[in-house]
């Protein structure tokens, strides 16, 4: 049976939760590097949207029927085109770990809400947060300042315990490393002097482990090689 193939970006962080998902979940996928200044033309097939991560199910067969009811079989695929659905893919196939906490389940839907709020009210901020830092706008402190709001949401819950959601690992830590880890170098400076220092002990733990490096392995790109390789074994 083939792998399901991921089309992967080195520092996007929507591709990097997926790779530590997978990682976690020990679900081996065939990973494709690529640059978005020359994406494959078959994952712009598969995915129109033209961004990453984007994970290629098992070719399934299935019938077309045309206009006059003369069935032919033609293969389909599965395509995944949201960082968040991979990860829920691999955890629910095997979530070694316990990352989606299915002893307490509330805690998932408390965890999805908590993405969201990243997704769409933390990580736009971050990113003019970053734009203003790098042409040194005016305007960075500012939304700076909008950030801390979330920062210091996650700091209050490192205060309590080791991890986002309790003493162990979630879903929740590795769907929000990448970004945190983004915030952390806009300005290095204000954030190791920011008060936050259960958020730095976190991810520092994070970023030392055996497992981001593996998720940060860099792969060559699959255009100049036509080689995939295998991720999640």
């Amino acid at each position: 049976m083939a792998l399901p193939i991921l089309y992967s970006l080195q520092n996007c962080p929507y591709a990097m939760r997926a790779r530590l998902a997978i990682l976690l979940a020990q679900q081996p996928v065939m990973l494709r590097a690529i640059d978005l200044k020359n994406k494959p033309a078959e994952m712009l097939t598969l995915s129109p949207k033209g961004t990453v991560p984007v994970l290629v199910l098992e070719n399934r067969v299935g019938v077309n029927n045309d206009n006059e009811g003369q069935g032919a079989f033609v293969q389909r695929s599965q395509v995944i085109e949201e960082s968040l659905d991979i990860m829920l893919w691999a955890l629910t196939i095997n979530d070694p770990e316990n990352l989606l906490y299915s002893h307490t389940p509330d805690c998932l839907n408390e965890m999805l809400a908590i993405i969201e709020e990243n997704d769409t009210q933390f990580k736009p901020t971050l990113e003019q947060y970053k734009r203003a830092k790098r042409y040194h706008n005016e305007d960075e402190e500012q939304y700076r300042q909008l950030c801390e709001p979330f920062v210091q949401q996650l700091e209050s819950r490192l205060t309590q315990h080791a991890f986002l959601m309790g003493a162990k690992p979630s879903l929740l830590d590795y769907a929000l490393l990448p970004f945190i880890r983004q915030f952390s170098r806009v300005n290095r400076q204000l954030y190791l002097q920011g008060p936050y220092s259960h958020l730095h002990a976190w991810l520092n733990r994070q970023l030392q482990s055996r497992l981001f490096s593996k998720a940060m392995f860099k792969y060559p790109l699959w255009l100049e090689t036509r080689q995939d390789y295998i991720l999640g074994e």
